[in-house]
């Protein structure tokens, strides 16, 4: 009897002191259910940030891409117009000293071979100069295109990949919500239904 007794004590007793414990686990359990709702929370917020810092990216991608093709559009022309000034003042001089050339002045006739080789040399010189200008125009093109190009193929994934964060975000902050404020919204859930 003395044993059944000592036996229902010591249950008794264990009993009285695990009433305390299970509440202070379960506070326990919602508080680190609550840091984990909260660090999904940032995270959320941190992917759409990044999402936000990749579409600003490629805006300014497809800017510079734009910009670059201006450029080269405007630098080719310009060389063109160049190339045609060149070609008509090196005819006009060129033209000028076959004349001179072709004199019967035996001085005046070399004096003018040796300028129509100094005008030739200049010639090719500066078409030469103007051939590296419209390779810096075309790789200023080519590289335009590629940005343009990839911006734009890095806004597209951005705006879809910003569109799930959001839309993550909004779930995780109604989970957190939920679990922060239970009693307000269930009370505001039948006060709805009524």
């Amino acid at each position: 009897m003395k044993t059944l007794m000592k036996l229902r004590i010591s249950v008794l007793l264990s009993f009285l002191f695990l009433v305390p414990v299970l509440p202070q686990a379960q506070t326990d359990k919602k508080a680190a259910e609550l840091k984990k709702l909260e660090t999904s929370l940032n995270n959320a917020k941190a992917k759409v940030a990044l999402n936000e810092r990749q579409l600003t990216v490629s805006d300014s991608l497809i800017n510079v891409g734009t910009q670059q093709l201006a450029e080269s559009k405007t630098e080719t022309k310009a060389i063109e117009a160049d190339r045609k000034k060149l070609d008509k003042d090196n005819a006009t001089q060129k033209k000028s000293l076959l004349k001179l050339s072709a004199s019967k002045d035996k001085e005046e006739a070399v004096k003018a071979r040796a300028d129509l080789k100094a005008l030739d040399t200049q010639y090719k010189s500066d078409t030469k100069a103007l051939s590296v200008r419209s390779k810096d125009a075309a790789k200023k093109l080519t590289s335009g295109n590629a940005n343009l190009a990839r911006g734009k193929a890095n806004k597209k994934s951005a705006k879809d990949a910003l569109k799930l964060s959001q839309s993550a975000l909004e779930a995780a902050q109604a989970k957190y919500d939920d679990a922060t404020a239970p009693a307000e919204n269930s009370g505001g859930k039948n006060k709805k239904k009524k």
